[in-house]
């Protein structure tokens, strides 16, 4: 499961699929709806929210967005749209630039064009859901070799 930092708009077609497919998954995890994942690290910042519904709805309708500028038909009535009151969640520099260079290369092996537009963005936009702060790759991530703090 991948629930992604980045804005989705700079996902490819089977990165976005993919993004709605695990995010309804998580969503079912939150209202208790499934045995699985329960305890997945993608989840965690999601469980800590004020609200985990509403912020999981809240990340759905972005992605909902982004497919209807492409042209797709994801189902409107698998979230429950939410206002946003300004609750945004965290996520650390660190984070984004550690999940920039996962899609980098993930675009590389499947979607060379996107690869070649997106490779020389520096400045990095998250998914509106969340803020940006200073930090590391986030202590949630599953990453191999981490270094130890």
């Amino acid at each position: 499961m991948r629930i992604w930092s980045i804005h989705p708009k700079y996902l490819d077609v089977k990165g976005l699929t993919a993004l709605w497919r695990e995010t309804l998954l998580a969503k079912n995890v939150l209202e208790g709806n499934t045995k699985g994942y329960k305890n997945h690290p993608q989840l965690i910042r999601f469980k800590n929210a004020d609200d985990p519904l509403k912020a999981i709805n809240l990340y759905l309708e972005v992605i909902y967005r982004e497919s209807l500028k492409r042209g797709y038909r994801f189902d409107r009535n698998k979230f429950t749209p939410q206002k946003d009151d300004g609750k945004h969640l965290t996520v650390t520099r660190g984070q984004l630039e550690y999940e920039w260079q996962h899609l980098l290369n993930k675009l590389k092996k499947r979607d060379i064009t996107r690869y070649n537009r997106l490779s020389g963005i520096k400045e990095i936009e998250c998914h509106p859901l969340f803020v940006v702060t200073d930090g590391d790759i986030e202590d949630w991530e599953l990453v191999k070799n981490r270094p130890e703090r």
